[in-house]
């Protein structure tokens, strides 16, 4: 599927991927745009996972208040979210991540992190759950790009900061919006469908192939260099 000796790296989203937090994040945007008189469900918290908030806020205003959201209604609704979100407990490691880590790290390969979090604590956090895995320098952050997931920036930032040609990456996501980013950015996608939605959904923002879950896609690493 793959061609294995061209392999250098393997860029990773965070949330939903690293980190068991959608559903604290999907749950956050329901019940605070619920509280305003809006309406995100839950499900289509993930559909728009990877956005910026203030995008997100946009979309919910043009669709259920025919206008865009003042500056000022922004700020307070992304606060609110912002609140809700902070007074979950801390996320867990995504079961399977650890593992796929250390067997992306042991055969060589170099990890690193593409997210639309712009958390001052991510790093320490990273570090922390996944010690010795992810180099500062490398991780592409909501503080490096001007454009975030559907637009390719991300992707390519990444394969900038890591000296790499798109077909010496590989991308793994569990968004639509992150696969689209990385398939714009020409780079061979995996998608994870650790959510609610229907796995055609990730096939269809470009995904190159599916897996259930990170053990599946740990457990069947190997596979994807086959043939």
């Amino acid at each position: 599927m793959f061609e294995r000796k061209k392999l250098k790296s393997v860029l990773f989203d965070m949330d939903g991927v690293l980190f068991d937090s959608m559903p604290y994040h999907s749950e956050s945007w329901h019940n605070t745009l619920k509280s305003v008189g809006l309406t995100l469900s839950r499900e289509e918290a993930y559909m728009h996972e990877g956005r910026t908030g203030s995008s997100t806020i946009n979309i919910v205003f043009q669709r259920e208040r025919g206008r865009e959201a003042t500056p000022e209604e922004i700020e307070a609704i992304y606060r609110k979210k912002s609140l809700e979100f902070n007074a979950y407990p801390e996320a867990e490691q995504m079961p399977g991540a650890w593992e796929l880590l250390q067997k992306v790290k042991n055969s060589g390969l170099v990890p690193t992190v593409v997210t639309g979090s712009g958390q001052v604590s991510l790093l320490e956090r990273l570090e922390h759950h996944f010690p010795g895995m992810f180099q500062k320098e490398l991780m592409v952050t909501a503080f490096d790009v001007k454009y975030g997931k559907p637009h390719p920036e991300p992707y390519l930032m990444a394969l900038q900061k890591g000296g790499l040609k798109p077909h010496e990456a590989i991308v793994v996501e569990n968004a639509p919006l992150g696969v689209e980013s990385a398939h714009r950015a020409g780079i061979f996608t995996i998608a994870v469908n650790t959510g609610p939605l229907d796995g055609q959904v990730l096939l269809d923002a470009g995904a190159d192939l599916l897996f259930p879950s990170m053990m599946e896609l740990y457990k069947g690493w190997e596979e994807i260099f086959k043939g």
